[in-house]
Order: structure tokens, then sequence, then C-alpha cells
């Protein structure tokens, strides 16, 4: 058998794979690590023996095996679309969320991501604006409706990559309390990482890739020595590697407060209820 009809084949159950349980959006990338998982199912290991996986095929041959089949597969979302040559101050789509405070805000370093999960209507069901980090600033009105919050956070969801981390670092400094105090952000607004960390993606066996270069700049303090060599030597691990329904549920977790909240389900949370055991997506406090 030559490769193409085997990537045709194993494309139909990652495209299957990635829309459980009840028709999720995802992303091609998203659709890349799920045909690398059929691919080569050692993801499905035992947890407490930590590892990554290479990946088993070339992004450039999924790209040529999808092209053709592209419009067969209905959950698939089109391409982002690109940066604005000026980025506009991100605002939210609603325009009476400025008149109340706004306890929350989730901030996506992939504009990807950031289509995914609003495709599958988390800012729905986590009752919070999801906005692309490469928008910001943001624009005064809601930055205001956080300051009216009291205590509000703003979340960055990130790789496990030096641009992950370069990410969170200047979300944090544009608008954590710090900021605030010098007068320069938001007053009383943090700023928390919902990042993966090595250890996450060597728990859950996530396909990894490797950078150009290493980590140069500060990494958080409650990393261990491994992890820290492990960014230091240029891998990188992408949000698109988790499976969908994983991210989603974790991210609702998260963003909700560790599964708090009340018993009201929408669909989305009936859609990824069947899902168990979704690990973080936070590096940990320290």
């Amino acid at each position: 058998m030559t490769l193409r009809p085997l990537l045709d084949g194993a494309l139909t159950v990652a495209a299957g794979r990635a829309g459980a349980p009840g028709g999720l959006r995802y992303t091609e990338r998203q659709l890349y690590y799920e045909l690398c998982r059929v691919l080569q199912p050692l993801h499905a290991g035992p947890r407490r023996i930590p590892y990554t996986l290479a990946p088993p095929v070339r992004y450039a041959r999924f790209a040529a095996a999808l092209a053709a089949r592209r419009d067969e597969l209905p959950g698939l979302l089109p391409p982002a679309a690109p940066r604005p040559a000026r980025p506009r101050a991100a605002v939210a789509e609603e325009p009476d969320l400025y008149d109340y405070g706004l306890p929350r805000l989730l901030v996506c370093q992939s504009r990807e991501i950031t289509a995914m999960l609003i495709a599958n209507d988390l800012h729905l069901e986590a009752a919070c604006p999801v906005l692309p980090a490469d928008e910001l600033p943001l624009d005064e009105r809601l930055v205001g409706a956080l300051e009216r919050a009291g205590g509000a956070v703003v979340h960055v969801l990130h790789d496990a990559s030096p641009s992950g981390l370069a990410c969170f670092e200047q979300v944090r400094a544009a608008y954590g309390s710090a900021a605030g105090r010098d007068g320069a952000g938001p007053a009383g607004v943090r700023v928390r990482s919902m990042g993966l960390v090595p250890r996450h993606a060597n728990t859950l066996h996530l396909t990894s890739g490797r950078g150009p270069h290493g980590h140069r700049g500060p990494l958080p303090a409650a990393l261990r020595p491994e992890e820290r060599a492990w960014l230091g030597s240029g891998r990188t691990i992408e949000l698109a590697a988790v499976p969908p329904a994983r991210l989603l549920h974790t991210v609702i977790r998260q963003l909700r407060g560790g599964g708090t909240a009340g018993p009201r389900r929408t669909p989305l949370y009936r859609r990824v209820r069947a899902v168990r055991g979704s690990g973080f997506l936070s590096w940990p406090a320290g």
C-alpha cells in the first residue's frame, strides 16, 4: 500500500475523532495532530510514564492529502482570517457589555484556536469574551469593564514554547495588576497563564515539535529543572496538539473556576460531558 491511500483512510478516522462528541468544529492543525494519533497510537500509553511523540508524518504530506478532501469534512473550519495590517483595538461583539463589570477575559496566542473556541460557543458557555493576542491592545471600554468588575482575571491560553511564554509575559506586562499600580494598565486586574507546560504535555503524550532556538527569557518559578531544560532545547508543544474536546472541556472548567459553577448545562457542555480526566492547561502556581 502506498502512503496516500493510508493517509486517506487515516484522515477519515481522524476527522471523526476530532469532531467527537457531538460534531465539534476543529482547525486544520488540530486535524493534523489527530491524524498523528491515528497513525501512531502511542499516546494511549500509561500516563505515569511521561513522554512526548515525534510526528509520524510531515505536515506537507498531510496538507496534500487534505486538499482533495476538504469539502468532505463539515467540521473543519476555514483558515483563520489573516492578522490585520494595523491591529485594531480588541473589542467584544456585544455593545452592552461595556455597561457592566467583566470578571474574566480569555486571550489566545493562536488566531486559529480563537476561531475554534468561538465556533464551538465557548464564549457563551463560559460567559467570557475570547480574543486573539495579535489584536491587542484592548479597547479602552473593555479595559474599563475589567476594572469595574473588581478582581477581574485575564487568562492567556498559549503553547508550551518560547513564543507562548513571550505572549503571556507581554499580556501580563500590559494588563497585570503591577502594570495598573504603575498607571500603565487596569488596576486590580490579574493575568493568569492557561498555557501548556512540558510535564502536562508529557502526561498527555502529545506530539511535539522543535523550534530554531530555545527560550532565553525568564521562566515561571514553579517549573521543574527538567522542564526548563526541555524549553531551553527548543522543543515546543502547540495547543492544537491537544484533542479538541479535551481542550474545550479544560478551558471551560478553568474559566468557570475548576468546575464550581452551578448545575446549568448548555448544549456545548452536553457535547463534551463524556470527556474525562482532561488534565490541566495552566502553569502551576509559583
